[in-house]
């Protein structure tokens, strides 16, 4: 049985893959057009998800609801990195900055939830709800996704 750890642990992994594939890209391209229209829908997908059946659970906790308020305000710092890059111009210096920027930050976030966030979750839920949590995150991934 796959706990919530495990699901979100996957969903992290290719996002680590999205963006370290999309900062190698050059200029306007068809590849990076590509990459970072998977990177958008991966990260909008997994933000809703994680908010909806990690996150909400977690702040009803004293002992995970710091940490769950953070990491939903790192979802929000992330959604306004991807929007200031659909602003600019993909061929321009400032895109790759910021996109640069977005990588770090998303790095930084996920390392975080992982070492920081996990091990307080751990303590907070049970093994039931790490199960059933996951089974309900994974579901709503796959209907955001093919939406």
């Amino acid at each position: 049985m796959t706990t919530i750890f495990e699901a979100i642990r996957d969903d992290h992994e290719t996002q680590r893959t999205l963006i370290d594939l999309l900062v190698q890209t050059e200029g306007d391209s068809d590849g990076r057009n590509e990459l970072f229209d998977r990177l958008k829908r991966e990260l909008t997908s997994h933000a809703a998800a994680e908010e909806r059946y990690f996150y909400v659970p977690l702040m009803e906790v004293d002992l995970t609801q710091d940490a769950a308020r953070h990491s939903v305000a790192e979802h929000k710092e992330l959604d306004d990195f991807v929007e200031q890059l659909e602003g600019y111009d993909m061929s321009g210096s400032q895109w790759l900055q910021t996109a640069r920027e977005l990588a770090d930050r998303l790095v930084h976030h996920l390392d975080e939830e992982e070492k920081e966030v996990f091990p307080v979750a751990g303590k907070a839920l049970t093994d039931e709800q790490k199960n059933s949590l996951a089974d309900d995150y994974r579901a709503d991934m796959e209907r955001r996704k093919s939406e």
